[in-house]
C-alpha cells in the first residue's frame, strides 16, 4: 500500500492506494498521524477510490484519526468510498462519524469552511 499526500485550499487529501490491511496499515496510521500533528486544527480528506480492501485494523486507524482530529476541533472526511469499505464502515455503526462527499470539490469546500 502506498499513501499520496497533497494539500488543497488548507486540506490534506490522502490518497491510499492498494489494501489497508495488515502491515499496511501503519503506512496510512503515519501518514494521517503526520497531518493531524502538523496542524492546529485538521482538515484531512481520504480518497477511497484506490483502495480495494480494508479490514477491522484499517478501521481501527481510521476512528483513531478521528478521535485525533476531533480532539483538535478538526474534521475528516471520506470520498470514493467503495462498497466493500462501505459495508465494513456499517456493520461497525461509524457511518455516522465521517462526513462522506460526492467529489473532491465538495469536500475541500465542506471541509475548509469549517476553519473559518
Amino acid at each position: 500500500m502506498a499513501t499520496t499526500i497533497r494539500q488543497r485550499d488548507g486540506v490534506a487529501i490522502l490518497e491510499p492506494s492498494g489494501k489497508i490491511m495488515g502491515s499496511s496499515v501503519s503506512e496510512l496510521r503515519d501518514a494521517i498521524t503526520s497531518q493531524i500533528d502538523a496542524s492546529e486544527a485538521p482538515r484531512i480528506l481520504i480518497n477511497f477510490e484506490r483502495v480495494t480492501m480494508m479490514d477491522s485494523s484499517g478501521l481501527g486507524t481510521l476512528m483513531g484519526a478521528h478521535v485525533a482530529a476531533t480532539r483538535k476541533k478538526g474534521s475528516i472526511g471520506v470520498i470514493h468510498v467503495g462498497k466493500n469499505i462501505k459495508n465494513l464502515i456499517v456493520r461497525s455503526r461509524l457511518i455516522s462519524i465521517f462526513e462522506h462527499f460526492d467529489d473532491e470539490d465538495a469536500a475541500v469546500a465542506g471541509l475548509a469552511s469549517k476553519s473559518q
